[in-house]
């Protein structure tokens, strides 16, 4: 009877060490726990509220990455995610190996003919706006809906299934 149990644990552990790592990108894990949190922050809410608005297009929403640059760290990763329902997330964490992460939430709006996204959250923070540069590209404007100075590159974030491949680098 030891015998046969101890064969039963010798195999299955010889089939579990060889099964492939299913591993998550970072970006997937990501998307995984946004997506976590917006469905079980809105299983208590009443789904009537979230009619359609006219003249603005349904389908502009997603997840946005990017790496900006900050005056004084090495840079700020931050993810946007623009929910259906004019909600979003802002999670920032400056560029550092243990670095805490900062959330934001709100609502957003956006004006297809001004082509920009203005991020209104419910606490008291400072109003963000982008301008929209295509469906799949953000570009982040100061506070008075002006060009950021320098390189507007190095303000951009890009949704995530316009990018192939989500490196940061931190230093």
């Amino acid at each position: 009877m030891i015998k046969i149990n101890l064969s039963l644990m010798f195999f299955s552990t010889l089939l579990l060490t060889h099964q492939p790592a299913w591993a998550l990108s970072d970006m997937q894990m990501q998307e995984k726990v946004l997506k976590t949190r917006e469905s079980t922050s809105q299983q208590h809410m009443d789904h009537a509220a979230h009619e359609k608005s006219s003249g603005q297009s349904e389908d502009f929403h997603g997840v946005f990455y990017g790496f900006l640059p900050c005056d004084d760290c090495d840079g700020l990763k931050m993810t946007l995610s623009l929910k259906q329902n004019n909600n979003y997330l802002l999670v920032s964490q400056f560029a550092k190996a243990s670095s805490r992460e900062f959330y934001e939430k709100g609502k957003y709006t956006w004006d297809d003919k001004t082509r920009l996204v203005v991020l209104t959250p419910r606490k008291d923070a400072a109003i963000r706006q982008f301008r929209i540069e295509d469906e799949g590209t953000l570009v982040q404007l100061n506070s008075k809906g002006a060009p950021m100075a320098g390189n507007q590159e190095s303000y951009t974030l890009r949704r995530s299934d316009t990018v192939k491949s989500r490196q940061v680098h931190i230093h």
